[in-house]
């Protein structure tokens, strides 16, 4: 997908502590930018994990991760990590994610991720919270 099917961007630059023997970002560092651009596109919404969690006993766990390598990126490159709900179900959440040198169209790589909404007392998945579901889609194009 190209960079306009995403509604929220977090911006970053590829650390000397990111990049690998072949002079890249090492792979498994992809994750964590999109961790950290969930975690930035929440917080843009107001949603705050850890306090959500411990006020109601409900959190988000992951269930599945998917990242498709199209373009290695370097270090000291500035690239833009975007992200969209996909679908919304009734106890989960998948995002795509995708990842942009500045100014460029074609994405560096893509991603899935899938959390699922669990009570913490039993680990057991539960319905994602209406006033949540509303905040997403107010927030995403």
């Amino acid at each position: 997908m190209k960079r306009s099917a995403y509604g929220y961007f977090s911006a970053f630059r590829a650390r000397y502590s990111e990049i690998d023997a072949q002079g890249v970002v090492f792979n498994a560092h992809y994750l964590t930018f999109f961790d950290s651009t969930l975690n930035d596109y929440f917080g843009e919404m107001g949603f705050k994990f850890i306090e959500e969690a411990q006020k109601s006993g409900f959190d988000f766990h992951v269930v599945k991760t998917l990242v498709e390598y199209k373009k290695p990126i370097y270090f000291d490159e500035a690239f833009e990590v975007g992200v969209r709900t996909a679908r919304i179900g009734t106890s989960s959440l998948t995002f795509e994610l995708a990842m942009f040198l500045k100014g460029e169209d074609a994405p560096l790589a893509t991603g899935e991720v899938v959390w699922v909404y669990t009570d913490q007392s039993n680990g057991k998945p539960a319905p994602v919270r209406p006033d949540l579901i509303e905040k997403i889609k107010k927030n995403d194009p």
